[in-house]
């Protein structure tokens, strides 16, 4: 029997290194506004090819900033990563702008929907494709993919944008960027302001695209019990810094998460009240 050849080895450690790489992978990271203002304080996390990770907490406990820094959307803002790095596909991206990235194949659908609201949801889904060369029946072909996954849109396609409704701006604004044809989608707060069984059907149709397109997200949500029902690993920032990560389930699971995220412990829903004090000595922070 022939031993393998050093090449065949070499092309084999390869190949493991690359399955055992964190498709996303945030080290590190801070980030300062205006040159003064700190708001992320060394955050890390890994995001695996072909899944869903939440990133969870309150308001400005930093979790869009921490989608923008990936993006590299915060130079728009007057932000900018500091220290540490961020690399996709086992390349260093920080540097690049959000054009690149989208080419590359990670897009962001930014927090409150932004939909052209002058232009037809068919027209903001069609400037999803700018980044790709393709011809009429590949373009036909794309916009039919987004109308299998949100067939309310195929309804509403000659509608303006403007005037559909929160859940229709917010599939919209999913189907524009993946019109772009992503590995990985940035999906900030997609349950703000909307309907209880709208932001399930949203839900349902993340898990879907992961789940058939191979579409890995990581996502922001303020909705800890939506958030964890449907991922499969799970970041708790808290003032910029991650106090907590695990799987899903196991999060789902703790007593503190909870206590300080669900209003919920052993001995039953607390008072606003309670919880208000409760949330001043959390135990992880001590």
């Amino acid at each position: 029997m022939n031993a393998p050849s050093s090449a065949a080895t070499a092309a084999a450690t390869a190949a493991t290194i690359a399955a055992d790489r964190p498709y996303l992978s945030v080290n590190n990271i801070e980030v300062i506004y205006d040159h003064v203002i700190l708001v992320l304080k060394g955050v890390s996390l890994n995001v695996p090819g072909g899944k869903i990770v939440s990133l969870m907490g309150g308001n400005g406990a930093g979790k869009s900033t921490t989608l923008k820094a990936v993006s590299t959307l915060l130079r728009g803002e007057r932000g900018e990563v500091t220290k540490g790095s961020v690399e996709f596909q086992g390349q260093r991206i920080d540097q690049l702008t959000p054009n690149e990235l989208v080419k590359r194949g990670l897009s962001q659908v930014m927090e409150g929907r932004h939909c052209f609201a002058h232009l037809t949801i068919e027209e903001n889904l069609l400037t999803g494709a700018y980044t790709r060369r393709l011809s009429r029946a590949g373009l036909r072909e794309s916009l039919e993919m987004v109308y299998h996954y949100f067939p309310r849109l195929k309804l509403r396609r000659t509608s303006q944008a403007g005037y559909t409704s929160g859940g229709e701006q917010q599939m919209c604004a999913i189907g524009r960027a993946l019109i772009a044809r992503p590995t990985m989608i940035l999906l900030d707060e997609p349950s703000m302001g909307l309907a209880p069984q709208i932001v399930e059907e949203i839900f349902e149709i993340v898990k879907d695209l992961n789940t058939k397109e191979k579409v890995s997200f990581l996502l922001a949500e303020q909705n800890t019990t939506v958030a964890l029902r449907y991922a499969d690993f799970g970041y708790i920032l808290e003032n910029g810094r991650v106090v907590m990560e695990g799987a899903a389930s196991e999060l789902a699971s703790n007593e503190d998460v909870k206590e300080f995220y669900l209003g919920v412990s052993a001995a039953g829903r607390k008072s606003f009240r309670d919880m208000k004090f409760y949330r001043r000595r959390k135990r992880w922070l001590a």
